[in-house]
């Protein structure tokens, strides 16, 4: 039989001395190890920036630097916004949607580049679906139907009987191909006839309409906002589902007897897979923001309605809107410039 040797009490000491160091070590080993259900709970632990995919000034990028303003004191951390444009926006989504899903780059991204570009794109370099994880629509914001002041008609009903009088002589002006997506749904639902000419941006756009080159444009009320209150420019409807504020002698398309209601949007969005618990605070925090009366007030006088809804009902939306605009793209063989 052996016999086994206790460790001598300076043995014991010395073995007591490595645990209780390999423990107080622990902690420091743990900071290097991946992003893990530990780490999701001190979330943010370093700047988060916000990618707009447009030049800065839009409404867009406005609603982002509102976010990040009100944003950074909730989460204790510097929000910054970095605008990345180009290619109808396809740029700083193409970003974002490729970035590691760590809950540090997050997009505000308007309706074209999420449910436009792949109606109209057949090559899109991601899948809105697929590669984003919708959080909270932002705010969102209609369409305005405008004619010239001297244009005959004053309703959307007596629009389309010139239309149909003076088919060769009728022209719509547009900015971008989501815009005339709007428009041909009108022409479908209305029979109404009219050309379409695009145009470089929305003041050539609207420039249009002045000189009597097109005779109507349908377009966001941000850029002709003065030019219908100078009286130069009369709106025939909006297509929202409720009259503006700013508005409120302009009726909406189905109070006209068209049955569509139609609303651009922003969003905040992030990397599919970014964790659960960053995206439910994320959607927390959009949901108080967007309910501020600063919020609400900063807003409306740029015909914004805030939104700050749930990140399945905004999931619901994209998905809707892909499959509408993509039938309606394919309806009128249009495809992105």
């Amino acid at each position: 039989m052996s016999t086994r040797r206790l460790p001598s009490p300076q043995q014991q000491s010395l073995t007591r001395r490595a645990v209780l160091a390999a423990l107080g070590a622990a902690p420091a080993c743990a900071a290097l190890l991946p992003l893990g259900a530990s780490a999701q709970a001190v979330w943010p632990q370093k700047a988060v920036r916000i990618v707009v995919p447009y030049a800065p000034g839009g409404a867009n990028d406005i609603l982002a630097r509102l976010v990040a303003e009100k944003l950074a004191p909730a989460l204790g951390q510097p929000v910054l916004v970095e605008n990345k444009a180009g290619a109808g926006a396809v740029v700083g989504t193409d970003f974002v949607a490729k970035a590691a899903p760590d809950g540090y780059t997050l997009l505000m991204a308007a309706s074209g580049p999420i449910v436009f570009n792949p109606a109209l794109m057949s090559n899109l370099s991601y899948a809105p679906l697929r590669d984003l994880a919708p959080i909270s629509m932002a705010g969102s914001f209609p369409m305005i139907l405008a004619v010239r002041e001297d244009f005959p008609a004053k309703t959307v009903a007596e629009l389309v009987a010139y239309s149909r009088a003076n088919p060769d002589k009728t022209a719509y002006s547009y900015p971008s191909a989501s815009f005339q997506l709007v428009m041909e749904l009108v022409k479908q639902r209305t029979g109404m006839r009219a050309l379409n000419v695009p145009y470089q941006g929305s003041a050539p756009s609207i420039n249009a309409v002045m000189t009597g080159e097109v005779q109507m444009t349908m377009i966001d009320s941000g850029p002709i906002a003065a030019l219908i209150k100078s009286g130069k420019l009369r709106a025939l409807a909006v297509t929202s589902e409720q009259r503006l504020a700013s508005y409120p002698g302009v009726p909406t398309l189905r109070e006209q007897g068209v049955d569509i209601a139609v609303n651009f949007w922003s969003g905040l969005l992030a990397p599919a897979g970014t964790p659960a618990p960053v995206l439910a605070r994320l959607q927390q925090e959009m949901a108080r923001i967007m309910a501020q009366p600063d919020v609400v007030e900063r807003l409306s006088k740029l015909d914004i309605r805030p939104v700050g809804g749930s990140s399945a009902d905004f999931g619901r939306t994209i998905a809707q809107e892909i499959e509408l605009w993509t039938q309606v793209a394919r309806a009128n063989n249009i495809k992105a410039n």
